[in-house]
């Protein structure tokens, strides 16, 4: 009976949590391409973005989220050039109105990404590796579409020895059970248009339903499945001063058979040196959010989240770190150009 109800609670476990089979992220708008594989090679430099989530802090078993992103385009293009913005001097913000009044699309080009994502959730671990390649195309003279497909292996394991029911008398075949391990494929596509001034992205993660069963001869589940999720996201930035911009945008997430749930956020920046910015996540809670441009050549952001359901009498919030290398930033800006 043990062994039975072992099996039952592991599988409940794992079904129940459908809307954790993909991380939930805070500052997905710092990084789109963790979500998007179509956003990979849109800047003209390499963009490696390092992050930690600790969700929940206080709650045994809570996500834990660690990723590295790297992403840049196959062959350097020569549309962009020196401009004020190679210097950051103090004065007029270089990328003020004027600036973007003159952007153009880039030019047809392709990029290549790879992504590596470790999360755990109670006695559930997922660790993942994919590559991606995406291609640019300007459909005007200000706007391009992108369409980009990630591959890769996901290893799910589940360690018996943390499935704990409240009883000391766990069948010792289980509790020795350790790790049991299973590998998946892993698939991603999407779609992104942007432009000077707006993006609007859709994606497609996990897009081939698969089976998922752990078994070995102390412990069996049954029933385990790894489902699609859908993302639809837009962002418009609006110039508040010629200094100050305002960047409202939304992601929609669907996860069947889970209800629709839905982000709005809001980040506000200072030329291209700081940033503060607010989310409000459906029914589950709100964030805040800071960051800086330390060079050209690194960023770093951070948000605390504080969760609106029963949770919040346990949980301490939600802290995710975030720190980006810009490669090969040939140019010096010091702000994405293409996606921001």
């Amino acid at each position: 009976m043990k062994k039975i109800a072992l099996a039952f609670f592991a599988a409940l476990f794992f079904l129940q949590a459908i809307s954790q089979q993909r991380p939930h992220y805070t500052q997905y708008i710092l990084n789109n391409f963790i979500i998007n594989p179509a956003v990979a090679g849109i800047e003209n430099y390499w963009d490696v973005k390092i992050s930690h989530r600790h969700q929940w802090v206080g709650i045994d078993g809570a996500p834990v989220t660690t990723y590295l992103t790297v992403h840049g385009p196959l062959k350097r293009s020569d549309y962009e050039h020196e401009t004020a913005t190679t210097v950051h001097a103090v004065g007029d913000n270089p990328r003020g109105k004027a600036y973007w009044q003159d952007y153009t699309a880039p030019d047809p080009h392709q990029g290549v990404g790879l992504t590596v994502l470790n999360d755990r959730t109670g006695p559930l671990n997922r660790f993942s590796a994919a590559g991606t390649y995406a291609y640019h195309l300007p459909i005007t003279p200000k706007t391009s579409l992108s369409a980009g497909v990630s591959v890769g292996v996901q290893q799910m394991s589940l360690d018996a020895g943390k499935l704990d029911f409240g009883t000391t008398n766990i069948d010792p075949a289980v509790a020795g059970s350790g790790y049991l391990n299973r590998m998946k494929p892993d698939i991603s596509a999407g779609l992104w248009m942007y432009s000077a001034n707006y993006f609007v992205g859709l994606a497609a993660q996990q897009i081939v339903p698969i089976g998922l069963t752990f078994s070995s001869d102390s412990v069996k589940t049954q029933g385990g499945k790894l489902i699609p999720h859908l993302f639809l996201s837009a962002g418009y930035r609006l110039f508040l001063t010629d200094d100050i911009t305002l960047l409202p945008s939304v992601l929609v997430k669907y996860v069947s058979p889970a209800p629709v749930s839905f982000d709005v956020n809001a980040k506000l920046q200072y030329q291209d040196l700081v940033w503060a910015g607010a989310s409000y996540r459906y029914q589950d809670g709100f964030a805040a959010m800071v960051g800086i441009n330390i060079s050209s050549s690194i960023n770093v952001g951070y948000s605390y989240d504080l969760t609106t359901s029963k949770l919040n009498t346990v949980s301490k919030g939600t802290h995710e770190i975030l720190v980006g290398f810009l490669l090969n930033n040939r140019y010096g800006d010091w702000c994405p150009k293409n996606l921001w």
